[in-house]
């Protein structure tokens, strides 16, 4: 759970996928994040984050449905989303960040 606040501060956008093995729309979801990293390179942090093993933080984030995307902003979340999200639509919104 530290090491999870630790990430979420800096100044960059932080997309956190809470994602479970057994979902479907997961596994798909999972090398659209993929090719989102290597397209935004440094300019944004993407984590991922297993329910399962991380019930706490879900609950927390009321996460109620996966896969659930969330970008963080300054450590606060700014925007969410639960399904699958084609890359295009993602790298898009860590643009409208990124110019905050």
């Amino acid at each position: 759970m530290n090491d999870f606040k630790e990430v979420l501060k800096t100044d960059k956008p932080v997309l956190v996928d809470f994602y479970a093995t057994w979902c479907g729309p997961c596994k798909m979801q999972a090398p659209v994040l993929e090719q989102l990293k290597e397209k935004v390179g440094d300019r944004a942090v993407i984590i991922k984050v297993d329910v399962d093993k991380n019930q706490q933080l879900a609950q927390q984030y009321m996460v109620q449905s996966i896969p659930t995307l969330i970008i963080f902003m300054n450590g606060e979340p700014a925007w969410r989303a639960s399904g699958f999200h084609p890359l295009e639509q993602l790298e898009a919104k860590i643009k409208e960040f990124e110019k905050k």
